[in-house]
């Protein structure tokens, strides 16, 4: 589980806000006004009130971008450029969990094949071994 949530459940959440977040009415890093409690009532005169000042937005993106962005030392999931493990057994479970690891991507760019936008950020080879900052 430590493994999961430090690498393909950090890749999924992370990686994807600024996908998301660059467009800055779906994640206002600020508001300046309450938001509306009732559905219908907000006018283009009262969104534009209630969203952050034009430096917030452009600091909150830049923050995003550099978080969701991929690390210069980047190492794919499952790669160990150290060699750690030289004992003939870590090494043959290392090779298999690498081979699992192949067939998962393989699978999920094929996938990605017949979507308008695909979705990467669980594929083995696009996250980290571990969280990276």
């Amino acid at each position: 589980m430590v493994i999961f949530t430090c690498s393909a459940q950090h890749s999924s959440v992370n990686c994807g806000q600024y996908d998301y977040g660059s467009w800055m009415p779906n994640t206002p890093i600020t508001l300046q006004c309450p938001p509306p409690t009732t559905k219908g009532t907000t006018s283009e005169a009262t969104m534009l009130q209630t969203f952050p000042q034009v430096n917030a937005t452009v600091q909150g993106m830049s923050t995003m971008w550099l978080l969701s962005k991929q690390s210069s030392d980047f190492v794919p999931f499952g790669q160990y450029p150290e060699e750690h493990f030289r004992e003939e057994i870590p090494c043959k479970l290392i090779k298999d969990f690498q081979g699992e690891l192949e067939v998962l991507s393989v699978a999920i760019k094929a996938r990605n094949k017949n979507l308008k936008v695909p979705y990467t950020y669980m594929d083995p080879k696009e996250f980290e071994n571990s969280v990276a900052i």
